[in-house]
């Protein structure tokens, strides 16, 4: 199976439109937040639904260092997952996800319910978490929010697409599921994968 997007190319620079924030200036602030086009081929017979994964594995793992003045977050220190989209049950005829289709805008408190051109389950990622203790923010973010990296971060950060194909036609999860339960559910039943990443960083002189 084949994933490609004609937002990005894969491995280089994803516009800033796609991304939930960006510079104005020297201060940060929201973004498009448009969901980028990704469209897979080459399925196998027997897919019965899709499943679909964001994940930036380069976040930063001191919370405290985020956004701090003064202060740069290396390179080198340990990095955790963020999740930006997890979606599952896609059924079996969908090839192609437009951009903007499931996102076009920053939801302050998150999505509850994201609507698109067919069906599919969306599951809460990792703004849901990062938010949580912020008055004017907090909420259950649903379906795909881009990206939004420290500033004070070295590092370029990596998004990392992955499509599914499974024989099943409906994971078993639960109402409130993140990426963690998806790649749970989904064991024994992936009949494929396919997989393009695209980078982004607020980091004037960020480093891969």
């Amino acid at each position: 199976m084949k994933l490609h997007s004609d937002s990005f190319a894969h491995g280089q620079s994803i516009p800033s439109r796609f991304a939930m924030g960006r510079k104005d200036g020297v201060a940060d602030t929201f973004s498009d937040n448009r969901n980028p086009h990704l469209a897979w081929s080459e399925v196998p017979a027997g897919t019965r639904s899709f499943a679909l994964l964001c994940i930036d594995p380069d976040a930063p793992t001191v919370a405290e260092m985020v956004g701090k003045a003064g202060v740069e977050i290396p390179v080198e220190q340990v990095r955790t997952d963020f999740l930006h989209w997890a979606m599952a049950d896609i059924p079996a005829d969908v090839r192609e996800i437009a951009e903007g289709a499931w996102s076009n805008g920053v939801t302050i408190g998150g999505k509850s319910d994201p609507q698109g051109p067919h069906k599919g389950r969306h599951g809460l990622n990792g703004y849901t978490g990062w938010f949580a203790n912020d008055a004017q923010l907090v909420g259950d973010y649903r379906g795909y929010d881009g990206p939004f990296p420290p500033s004070n971060d070295l590092r370029m950060h990596r998004y990392f697409f992955r499509v599914f194909a499974l024989d099943v036609a409906s994971l078993d999860l639960a109402a409130r599921f993140t990426a963690v339960d998806v790649l749970r559910a989904m064991q024994g039943h992936v009949l494929a994968e396919a997989l393009t990443y695209g980078t982004y960083s607020l980091h004037v002189n960020s480093h891969g």
